[in-house]
């Protein structure tokens, strides 16, 4: 499937050809630009990538929430030590898949 670069804003559509008005800025259809096949195979791989990120960023916040509980039933020392730890490596995770997809999108790996 081709995907279209809006010129003004940087939405990518995917279809046979451009929108008449980009969805997002509201430009008209003359503002996209085809992508090549090596762009546009880049903006797939790039969604992939993202949405993996994305989702470890859920993992990371569900695992930070079930420490947190952990940690507030106190169940022991040793728990709370275990669901302390846990939960700042979940933070860490989460700041390193952040801090990736900032990277991606500052560099274009986006769409």
């Amino acid at each position: 499937m081709k995907k279209w670069k809006c010129s003004a804003c940087g939405y990518i559509h995917d279809g046979a050809e451009a929108p008449e008005k980009c969805p997002k800025c509201g430009v008209p259809k003359e503002q996209f630009v085809e992508l090549d096949e090596a762009a546009a195979s880049l903006v797939e791989r790039s969604r992939n990538t993202n949405a993996l990120h994305a989702h470890a960023i859920d993992l990371a916040r569900q695992l930070e929430a079930a420490c947190a509980a952990g940690i507030k039933d106190a169940l022991d020392p040793g728990c709370v030590d275990v669901f302390t730890k846990s939960r700042e490596m979940a933070w860490q995770v989460m700041k390193l898949s952040m801090t990736e997809q900032q990277g991606h999108m500052g560099k274009g790996k986006w769409g």
